[in-house]
């Protein structure tokens, strides 16, 4: 169960947008920052500030063993076999662009293919443009079905030729789930098949290396990187009650000897002579120059606080929610609802236009009774291109949010009628 006054954590709402209650629902884009999270960061920005790694002084020791703690954190959090899987990136996108121009573009070739879903964020999906541009490799679509679920059964691909997966764990348009485990037996098998091998094993010596974002899966569920048989995972810090500039992405360490350096510089070097130099082991290999110290531990205190909280309650706590919306809007004809309607299969974010409405006025109006939602094409354009309405409006929730909150943003869509005709 999720504390009533969890609210009383989170300083900013106390803030009135309006002269009403800040009823906060664009957790997709960004959560809030809870007090515990807050006082990490001023106890090590005013007591413990310095640069890491590099120092023989107390202060770089204790800044040092505070950062590499985070690591350890995070890195049990999602259930990497080691820490040094984990990389501190500045967020999800440039997690995504560091597996793609440290791993993909020196793996593979002219012919490969690289599949990407029809539904996933410009993040994931213009490195992978960038990619087959440098190495002459293909990018095909896994498509979308109704519901929001990648359709992967009906991908018509030669798959000898498919050497990367790029996909998100749940999306931030629809709100649903991929299973990611079935996704991954399902392309073993079309592997097994297609170059016609007698032994299922030697499929894996044949398997396309898999990127999942999870983004807004990490923040919401439990994630283990080992039960979902990947070999890398994004995610960014200021998503799930840590703050901005932090992401994280996790690395196999059977891909260790298979990375290249995408930036170079201090910290990531073993020997530099004028000429030539040779670089360090993972994850120093990748992190380059001095890296968000701050942000690597407020992340791990949100790691921190949302275990406390209890991951299975989070997820509990939002699926009741997203019920409580459906049940709300279920007798009006003027909301038009993207993905799955069965609020059983939904996490907590749900895009959605009051018919003959432009998304954007919609959230203008909102924002009048202090209702904060996202309006656009969510960084999913190409998806939104195809549709009806060019953009939408999106509702996300979080463990704070509560019923009360949906009351006030569905109670709001008729003054939107009132204000817009």
């Amino acid at each position: 169960m999720i504390d009533k006054n969890i609210k009383n954590d989170f300083p900013i709402f106390e803030k009135t947008i309006n002269g009403k209650p800040l009823i906060y629902l664009d957790n997709a884009a960004t959560s809030q920052l809870p007090l515990p999270v807050l006082s990490a960061i001023f106890d090590f920005e005013t007591k413990h500030r310095a640069n890491v790694h590099r120092g023989a002084h107390t202060l770089s020791g204790e800044a040092t063993d505070m950062y590499e703690k985070a690591r350890e954190t995070v890195s049990e959090f999602v259930g990497a076999v080691i820490p040094s899987e984990i990389v501190f990136t500045k967020n999800a996108t440039e997690a995504i662009n560091l597996a793609a121009f440290s791993w993909a573009k020196f793996n593979l070739n002219k012919g490969d293919i690289i599949l990407v879903s029809g539904g996933e964020h410009h993040s994931n999906l213009l490195p992978w443009q960038m990619v087959c541009s440098e190495t002459e490799s293909e990018m095909f679509e896994i498509p979308i079905d109704e519901d929001g679920f990648v359709d992967y059964k009906n991908i018509n691909v030669d798959w000898t030729r498919v050497k990367f997966i790029a996909l998100s764990h749940v999306s931030n348009v629809f709100g649903v789930e991929n299973d990611i485990r079935e996704f991954v037996k399902f392309a073993k098998r079309r592997v097994f098949e297609a170059r016609k091998l007698k032994e299922k094993k030697e499929a894996d010596d044949y398997m396309p290396k898999i990127l999942v974002d999870a983004s807004q899966s990490v923040p919401h569920f439990k994630v283990n990187v080992q039960k979902l048989g990947i070999d890398f995972l994004v995610f960014s810090g200021h998503k799930m009650c840590g703050p901005m500039g932090i992401g994280v992405l996790w690395i196999s360490r059977d891909l260790f000897k298979e990375l290249h350096p995408f930036n170079t510089g201090g910290g990531m070097i073993n020997k530099v002579q004028f000429a030539e130099s040779t670089f360090g082991n993972m994850p120093d290999l990748l992190e380059a120059g001095t890296p968000n110290v701050s942000g690597a531990i407020g992340l791990a205190a949100g790691v921190k606080y949302l275990e406390n909280i209890g991951m299975e309650n989070i997820a509990l706590h939002e699926r009741e929610l997203v019920r409580y919306f459906f049940e709300k809007i279920k007798d009006r004809k003027d909301i038009v609802i993207y993905g799955s309607k069965n609020p059983e299969v939904r996490l907590g974010v749900i895009a959605f236009n009051i018919k003959g409405k432009s998304a954007h006025d919609v959230a203008v109006v909102l924002d009048s009774e202090g209702v904060a939602v996202r309006s656009g094409h969510h960084c999913v354009m190409p998806w939104h291109m195809k549709q009806e309405y060019k953009t939408t409006v999106r509702a996300s929730f979080y463990f704070y949010n509560t019923k009360e909150d949906i009351d006030i943003l569905v109670q709001s869509f008729d003054k939107v009628h009132k204000l817009l005709g």
